[in-house]
């Protein structure tokens, strides 16, 4: 465990007197209300996709990582999926809205802006946490200004149930945080629909996607979720991490600027976990300078401009590659070049090196047509500890800017 009243942060990007002050005040309010006695590790990541595409999505799972089908479920307005990787890990939630016509706040929010407006029901949703109760969690959280989604305030009940609670959207990250006290193994225990099977066709195209997978050798090779990143505005980066620890027992493990990008990377983890793939580390990326102060020195700005262009978001998933060789190829190496065999698309090469010293290789895949994720491939090399390297992720920043690009005047051709 970390102590939290002596731990120094790591990083080189310097937080404003307000953050250092209030840092260490959220820790101890949060220890006072009892909140991590009431949540412990995460239990899930949600996942929406736009009307039709969920069986799609899943193939593209089983293909690219390590999530499958274990249930299903349908409520008043979504279709809902279970997946599991490791037993130890947490599960994937897919939903689904049963009409391409459904309309909530995701869909009001995605409207907004101009790259994220042609999937207006695709979203990132936000992380469930296991907790023993989620009405003690409301109790706890609710005085201190965190507010949660109750019967009648979002067209999807899925946000509120007697067993699983969320949050509203964040207005830093329009990311939620959700909480579930009951075991996520199947969702008989969440009361959210009758089970569904699914049809052949369907359970083919999934039977498939994992076969190729096999067939291509990478099925023991990627392993569980690594880290989830979030992409916010400048301004908004010292309020998302406060807000973000104030509703879960994360500790702030570090901030680095990554100077060629013009932008910092902001890591959060779980202090009580040995691995964090049992409950993967949350990071948030923001600008050093807002869009419009940066324009006098007309620096990159990846990182705002794809806030910019799709709106506070999710911008990617990160597995983790068991670390090792085939043959003489590190293992991420190999995994990558079979996902290219089988059609996966990546926005530049595999960066970082694995020698002889503890070391990290790292790459983006282009983003999902279904889920408008990227997918990071990550291997940690002769046990590196680090949570990543600059040089790396001001590569993969490069990368993905220059993919999310947006044209003036051609939005709806």
């Amino acid at each position: 465990m970390i102590d939290l009243s002596t731990y120094k942060s790591k990083g080189d990007k310097k937080n404003s007197e307000f953050f250092e002050e209030y840092l260490p005040r959220i820790y101890q309010r949060r220890a006072e209300s009892g909140l991590p006695d009431l949540v412990d590790q995460m239990a899930a990541i949600v996942v929406q996709v736009s009307h039709g595409d969920a069986i799609d999505y899943m193939a593209e799972l089983a293909v690219m990582g390590p999530y499958r089908l274990i249930d299903a479920r349908i409520g008043e307005t979504h279709r809902v999926y279970l997946l599991q990787s490791r037993p130890e890990f947490p599960r994937m939630i897919v939903i689904e809205p049963l009409a391409a016509t459904f309309t909530d706040e995701i869909t009001r929010w995605n409207k907004m802006y101009p790259l994220s407006a042609r999937k207006p029901n695709t979203r990132y949703v936000g992380e469930v946490y296991r907790a023993t109760s989620v009405g003690d969690v409301r109790d706890a959280l609710e005085p201190q200004n965190i507010r949660f989604v109750y019967d009648g305030d979002t067209e999807n009940p899925f946000y509120c149930s007697e067993h699983l609670t969320f949050t509203f959207l964040s207005d830093f990250t329009y990311n939620r945080v959700g909480y579930v006290d009951v075991d996520l193994d199947d969702l008989s225990g969440l009361d959210i629909g009758d089970r569904i099977t699914l049809t052949s066709a369907e359970q083919a195209k999934l039977d498939a996607a994992a076969q190729l997978q096999a067939d291509h050798g990478i099925a023991d090779k990627v392993l569980g979720t690594d880290h989830l990143a979030t992409r916010i505005l400048a301004g908004d980066r010292e309020d998302a991490i406060l807000e973000y620890l104030t509703m879960v027992p994360y500790y702030f493990w570090g901030a680095y600027n990554i100077t060629e990008m013009n932008s910092s990377t902001n890591v959060t983890r779980h202090p009580g976990v040995d691995d964090d793939k049992k409950s993967p580390a949350r990071v948030f990326t923001a600008n050093n300078t807002p869009s419009f102060v940066n324009s006098f020195d007309n620096l990159p700005m990846p990182t705002e401009d794809f806030v910019r262009n799709f709106g506070r978001r999710m911008h990617h998933m990160a597995y983790a590659v068991q670390d090792g060789h085939v043959v003489d190829e590190k293992n991420v190496d190999y995994v990558v070049r079979q996902l290219s065999e089988m059609g996966t698309a990546f926005l530049a090469h595999v960066v970082g090196e694995c020698k002889d010293e503890p070391n990290l290789k790292q790459i983006f895949s282009k983003s999902s047509p279904y889920s408008m994720l990227i997918t990071e491939y990550v291997e940690r090399c002769h046990g590196y500890e680090g949570f990543f390297t600059r040089d790396n992720v001001a590569a993969l920043t490069e990368a993905a800017g220059a993919d999310e690009r947006y044209e003036h005047g051609h939005v709806f051709d």
